[in-house]
């Protein structure tokens, strides 16, 4: 009996071991294959332009040529250092429910405004650079770049939204302006159409503000959540906000 206890032990030992093992197999895999989070390059402004695709839109990340707008407009482009892009979502993390935060200052895109007839107005197509969204754990961020949105690979490092279409501008000139922007957005190599719900503040016609809204679901772009036992219960919607600044080009 002795003989068979320490059998088991030294079986339950082995099996402990090897699944220690495991875990800081994967442990270690994730937090070495996300990269260092740093952008490839430095993205411009794609030009606003009525016929660009979302397609053409990624392939064409330092494109300088500009596209005429809509007579009478004033055509403002984002100052990345003065806005951010925010993703929110909840988990499970270590048995405790865990709001979790990801920003990104690394935003670019033009919104042409006609202060005459605000419903002559455009908003080009937007890009965000997946790669440096942060989180408050260095873990996770790694995990996001190499195993959730692969960012870390240059073909999907930008997020790309592209307008198609949008509701609920006004013809007359006011100092706030609220409507629907409709369009693609594409993250890695799956597009979906998505409407961001966008308040504007145009009281200053040296810039304007504003913040634009969204749910996405991580199935309809297929973004799974490595299997690691101490994250469970992640939430499928995910929420898009840009609070964003942008000055007269």
């Amino acid at each position: 009996w002795h003989l068979f206890k320490r059998v088991i032990v030294k079986n339950l030992f082995k099996l402990g071991l090897v699944a220690l093992i495991a875990v800081l197999a994967i442990c270690g895999y994730v937090a070495w294959s996300g990269g260092d989070g740093k952008p490839s390059t430095t993205a411009t402004a794609p030009p606003i332009d009525t016929e660009t695709t979302t397609g053409a839109v990624l392939t064409a990340l330092l494109d300088d040529d500009a596209a005429p707008v809509e007579a009478g407009s004033v055509t403002f482009e984002i100052n990345s250092d003065l806005s951010v892009v925010t993703f929110a979502l909840e988990e499970d993390l270590r048995g405790e429910h865990t709001d979790v935060t990801g920003t990104t200052s690394d935003v670019v895109g033009q919104i042409a405004v006609n202060f005459e007839d605000p419903s002559a107005s455009e908003v080009g197509s937007i890009l965000i650079n997946a790669r440096t969204f942060s989180t408050d754990s260095e873990f996770r961020n790694r995990a996001i770049r190499g195993q959730i949105l692969e960012s870390v690979n240059d073909e999907f490092e930008f997020i790309a939204f592209g307008p198609t279409s949008i509701d609920g501008l006004p013809m007359e000139p006011s100092d706030t302006y609220t409507f629907t922007v409709t369009g693609d957005l594409t993250i890695r190599t799956i597009t979906r159409s998505v409407a961001f719900d966008v308040t504007i503040d145009a009281s200053l016609e040296e810039l304007i503000s504003g913040t634009a809204t969204a749910q996405v679901l991580r199935s309809d772009y297929e973004l799974t959540i490595p299997s690691i036992s101490s994250v469970a219960n992640v939430t499928n919607e995910v929420q898009l906000t840009i609070e964003f600044v942008a000055e007269p080009v």
